[in-house]
């Protein structure tokens, strides 16, 4: 059997030009085609109450938290600032307690964009709820080249996993007004771009967790690189879908 990757769904906030409902949830269909192609079977979670999480948990080996609204500062003890954009705080809770429990249980876990942020909020970090909070930032990290294009590099260093996947210096796409700020213990920073703005974080004492702050289901078609990062999250989740059949 293929492994299982979740996929938290997003929500659409207008109302859908099909069925007129608002506050609909859905997933991005390039995640879902890069678990596909990569030999994974996504599966998609609406946001319940976070006292549901235990319900969900067994139904996928992997995991990815996509992008999406930004994270609500609350929740990393801090108020909003004037250059916060939109927030969805039952996406955030639902989101916050799957990641704890998905840690705990030892599935893979992808983070893109909001979702390396979310993952270090989760763990113990803080934000830079926008990037003019940092001076040192020059970089464009906003593009406006079209998102399957790249537009900047991100520098990796060698004695990371990322770098087994992407090299060096990798040219990645990047679309975010936020950024990590304090990181989370339990994580490291394995990539950065040439302002020092965090471009992707691993585990520190596992293969669990890798996060970027980069779109690779974007450029998936046709950048080896990205192709690899789904690679490794269904090699990784074939691991943890093989370890639980032994113990069942």
């Amino acid at each position: 059997m293929r492994p299982r990757i979740a996929i938290p769904a997003d929500t659409l906030t207008e109302a859908t030009n099909v069925i007129n409902e608002r506050n609909a949830p859905y997933a991005p269909r390039p995640a879902i085609e890069a678990i596909v192609k990569s030999g994974g079977v996504p599966v998609i979670l609406p946001s319940v109450d976070p006292k549901f999480v235990d319900d969900y948990i067994d139904l996928f080996d992997g995991i990815v938290f996509a992008g999406g609204f930004d994270v609500d500062p609350t929740f990393f003890g801090e108020e909003p600032h004037l250059k916060l954009r939109m927030t969805y705080r039952k996406r955030d809770i639902f989101e916050i307690a799957l990641l704890k429990r998905s840690v705990e249980k030892g599935k893979a876990i992808l983070g893109i964009c909001r979702g390396m942020q979310l993952i270090n909020v989760a763990l113990g970090g803080t934000l830079y709820q926008d990037l003019s909070e940092d001076k040192d930032i020059y970089v464009k990290h906003s593009q406006d080249a079209p998102g399957n294009f790249p537009s900047h590099h991100a520098n990796v260093i060698t004695d990371s996993r990322l770098y087994e996947l992407v090299g060096k210096r990798p040219y990645i796409n990047s679309r975010h007004h936020q950024a990590l700020k304090d990181i989370a213990p339990s994580l490291r920073v394995v990539a950065k771009a040439d302002d020092g703005v965090a471009e992707a974080v691993e585990s520190l004492e596992n293969d669990q967790i890798l996060g970027l702050q980069w779109h690779p289901e974007n450029t998936y078609k046709h950048y080896r690189d990205s192709q690899n990062i789904f690679a490794d999250l269904i090699k990784r989740a074939a691991k943890v879908a093989q370890k639980n059949n032994k113990n069942n």
